[in-house]
């Protein structure tokens, strides 16, 4: 068993329900002492298909039954008088998981944490306000948006959606995988810099950066490279965090980003959908825009915290959970601190581990990765192609009952015989040893057996 620290309860005291959505202080922390053991981290899950070794904790996260059931609670008393529900409970409870999200990750003021659905949702917020600087004049036409070429797909699209389309040009900073140093990543992005200021001509509006990127997965050492855009004299620097908070240190302040964006429902036990995003208070240096929710309801015009509070009659349940997520993660030793470092360590451990017993290597050090890492899968597998790692994904699936997902490394010209699949494993609390080794043991049944990618049909 282990002991947890002081948490803030869903029993904490409220907002008074007449408060608006901005004027509340704090949550009151609660000291207390409580227990949780390896068969009630369990049940806490025991929804979860147990047939499946579920070592993917990153795509979608995961739920405990009693965040599940607290939840419910908000969706029946919605659904029992919405009235009462809309005037009385809504407003003061969602500021309630706003203040415990500012506590969490060191921001000045509740005033600068919004709710919204995903991390996608935020970058289109941030995204939409780059392009009105171009139709509003602030920008000039071929003024640079800087994105990881590691960025996500979604995020990508976006970028397509809001900056090409505006009038911006984007450059993309080109990473080599697999990864040896931080320092490869601050070289190749001053590059990147420099191409998009082209002797002047042209200036750098907006650095998109990823804190953790999703395929291949590798943490970024985003304050380094914030420190080099204000440097660089970027106006502003959004760091896309879908898997920060849970999974890494995510101290806003220290960051010094203009925005930061996490996903709850990956790391932090939220059931989907909730992410927050953090808007550096206006006034301060490098900030400034009149950022909106890309959906318009009544709040519009009232900021964008409340704005994102309401966007007409939805689901609203998996914003208003923190207290009982804070209560759920309080359970265990150092709390959220405690549980990243836990499965940073099992991970890596994890990982070393399958690369042994493969012959393989890992796509980036220990040091570079938070609770996922990739992991080299032998060449003899013949993965050739995406098609390739979405299929051997499928088979792993339906045929070993183990969940990975898998990412296709192109060869660099004259490689032969190297690693071009890698397979990303979580560790969350809810994993055990066996998941890895039922991995372990597919894979080796697999080359047992003269597998390769090419057997598969599409």
């Amino acid at each position: 068993m282990v002991s947890s620290s002081s948490s803030s309860s869903s029993s904490s005291k409220h907002c008074k329900k007449n408060d608006s959505f901005n004027g509340c202080s704090n949550p009151t922390k609660k000291p207390r002492l409580s227990f949780i053991s390896d068969s009630e981290i369990q049940s806490e899950f025991s929804h979860h298909d147990q047939t499946i070794s579920r070592i993917n904790n990153g795509s979608f996260g995961s739920c405990p039954q009693s965040v599940i059931s607290a939840q419910q609670s908000f969706q029946l008393q919605f659904l029992r008088q919405p009235d009462h529900f809309y005037f009385n409970t809504l407003k003061s409870s969602i500021l309630h998981s706003r203040s415990i999200i500012k506590s969490l990750v060191n921001a000045r003021s509740v005033d600068e944490i919004s709710l919204v659905d995903n991390a996608t949702t935020a970058v289109a917020i941030v995204l939409q306000n780059y392009a009105w600087g171009f139709t509003e004049g602030r920008f000039n036409k071929g003024d640079v948006a800087v994105m990881l070429h590691y960025a996500y797909g979604a995020v990508k699209k976006s970028v397509q959606a809001y900056v090409t389309r505006a009038g911006g040009e984007v450059i993309e900073v080109q990473l080599p995988f697999p990864i040896t140093s931080k320092e490869e990543i601050v070289s190749e992005f001053r590059k990147a810099l420099e191409r998009g200021k082209e002797n002047g001509k042209k200036k750098v509006r907006l650095a998109v950066i990823d804190h953790v990127t999703s395929m291949p997965s590798v943490v970024i050492p985003v304050k380094e490279l914030v420190k080099i855009c204000r440097e660089e004299g970027v106006d502003q620097v959004f760091v896309d965090a879908a898997h920060g908070i849970g999974c890494v240190d995510v101290d806003v302040r220290d960051i010094g980003a203009d925005f930061y964006t996490s996903n709850l429902h990956k790391w932090f036990f939220c059931p989907p959908s909730i992410a927050f995003l953090y808007c550096r208070k206006r006034g301060e240096e490098g900030n400034g825009g009149d950022l909106h929710h890309p959906v318009v309801s009544h709040e519009y015009g009232n900021g964008l915290a409340v704005e994102s509070a309401w966007i007409g009659t939805r689901d609203y349940s998996a914003q208003l959970v923190v207290p009982a997520v804070l209560e759920f993660i309080n359970r265990f030793e150092g709390g959220i601190d405690g549980i990243k470092e836990r499965n940073h360590e099992k991970v890596v451990e994890m990982g070393e581990m399958l690369v042994k017993a493969w012959g393989t290597n890992l796509g980036s050090p220990p040091e570079m990765c938070g609770s996922m890492i990739m992991v080299g899968l032998p060449a003899c597998l013949g993965i050739s192609s995406e098609s390739d790692s979405l299929k051997l994904r499928t088979h792993l699936r339906e045929h070993f009952q183990v969940e990975v997902p898998i990412y296709f490394r192109a060869p660099l010209d004259g490689e032969v015989g190297s690693v071009t699949g890698y397979a990303r494993i979580s560790h969350q609390v809810y994993n055990k040893v066996e998941d890895y080794y039922r991995f372990r043991d597919a894979v080796n049944q697999l080359i047992s057996d003269g597998f390769t990618c090419a057997s598969l049909s599409d």
